[in-house]
C-alpha cells in the first residue's frame, strides 16, 4: 500500500515541501511507496517553490480512510488534520511544534519532534548518511522550507543547525542564499488575487486560550501595506471565518520581514485586551504595531492571555 504523507491544512512552504521530500526518502531510499498529497491550496510561497523545483502540486485530500497508512509532517494537531485521522493507520509523524494530544493511532508509532526551526531540518538529520542521495531538487525543497521557516534567519525560533544546513544547501546548489530568499519572499507577499476569507486562513492554525478559541493567522511580507490597505474589509470577513470555522475570534498577525515587526487587527475590546495584556502593548484604535514579534509558534501563541 502506497504510504500518504501530508502536513497540516492551510499548506505553507514547509508543510507542502517536507511532505514532498519524506514521500521521495521512503520511496527511493527505504523502498517504501509513498506520495505527497495537501489539505489544501497551497500558499503563493509553497506554489513558487514547487515550479522552483520543477515538482507538480500534490493532490489534494479532504480526509483519509481506516486502511490509508499516514506519515504527518510539520504538525502534531488533531485540529489542523483530517476529521478521520484517529480511524487510519498513522505510522510517523515528524513535526517542530509543541505536543498538542488527541492523536490515536493502531499501534506504537515512530515519533520525532524537536526543538528546530523547520520540519525539513529534522528529516535531514532522520536520513543520516542517506542525505548524500538527495537530488538537487529535493536539496532544493529542504533550503526553502528552512529559508521560509526562519524568515531567512530573522526568526527567533532558528537554530544554528537550521542555518549552517541551510548555508550548506545553498553552497550545493550554487545558489546566493540572500537572493533566493528575496525570490521566496516576493512570491508570498504577492496576495492581490486572494480574498479576504483566503488571505485570513492562508497561513493559519487553531488554539484554545483560558477556554476561549482563536484562529491564530499570520502573514508574513515584505509588503505590508498591500494587506494593511484591504483592512477595513479583512476585518469585516472576521466574524463570518469564525463562525465557519467554529472559533470564537479571529486574531490576525501582519508580519513584517524587513521590518521585523508585526501589526495586530484589534476588531474589538476582546482583542484589544489580549494585544495589552500578551505584548504590554497600547492600544489607541484599530491596530498595534509589535515590535520584534516575528513568529506564531514562539512569540505570539506562549504569550496569548485572555
Amino acid at each position: 500500500m502506497t504510504i500518504k504523507v501530508f502536513g497540516h491544512k492551510s499548506p505553507d512552504t514547509d508543510s507542502t515541501g517536507s511532505a514532498l521530500i519524506w514521500a521521495w526518502y521512503l520511496s527511493e531510499v527505504r523502498g517504501q511507496p509513498a506520495e505527497a498529497k495537501l489539505l489544501g491550496e497551497p500558499n503563493t510561497e509553497a506554489a513558487f517553490m514547487l515550479e522552483k523545483w520543477g515538482f507538480d502540486k500534490p493532490e489534494i485530500i479532504t480526509d483519509v480512510a481506516a486502511d490509508d497508512k499516514v506519515v504527518i509532517v510539520d504538525t502534531n494537531n488533531p485540529a489542523e488534520l483530517p476529521a478521520s485521522i484517529n480511524a487510519a493507520d498513522v505510522i510517523q509523524i515528524i513535526d517542530h511544534h509543541k505536543l498538542a494530544g488527541g492523536l490515536e493511532t493502531k499501534g506504537p508509532i515512530d515519533i520525532t519532534i524537536k526543538p528546530l526551526a523547520c520540519t525539513a531540518t529534522i528529516m535531514h538529520n532522520l536520513m543520516g548518511p542517506n542525505d548524500a542521495k538527495m537530488t538537487d531538487p529535493i536539496k532544493g525543497l529542504m533550503l526553502s522550507c528552512i529559508l521560509s521557516d526562519t524568515l531567512e534567519f530573522r526568526s527567533p525560533t532558528t537554530t544554528d543547525q537550521d542555518k549552517a544546513l541551510a548555508e550548506q544547501l545553498a553552497g550545493e546548489l550554487g545558489i546566493d542564499l540572500s537572493a533566493y530568499a528575496s525570490e521566496m519572499f516576493e512570491a508570498k507577499s504577492d496576495v492581490s488575487a486572494f480574498s479576504d476569507a483566503e488571505l485570513i486562513r492562508m497561513d493559519s492554525k487553531e488554539y484554545a486560550v483560558d477556554g476561549t478559541k482563536f484562529r491564530v493567522s499570520v502573514l508574513e511580507t515584505t509588503a505590508p501595506k498591500i494587506v494593511l490597505d484591504r483592512k477595513n474589509s479583512l476585518m469585516e470577513s472576521f466574524k463570518a471565518v469564525a463562525a465557519e470555522d467554529g472559533v470564537d475570534q479571529v486574531l490576525l498577525f501582519v508580519v513584517d520581514i524587513l521590518n521585523e515587526e508585526a501589526t495586530l487587527f484589534v476588531p474589538n475590546d476582546l482583542v484589544k485586551g489580549l494585544a495589552e495584556k500578551s505584548f504590554g502593548a497600547t492600544v489607541a484604535g484599530d491596530t498595534v504595531v509589535l515590535p520584534g514579534i516575528m513568529s506564531r509558534k514562539k512569540q505570539i501563541i506562549p504569550s496569548l492571555k485572555v
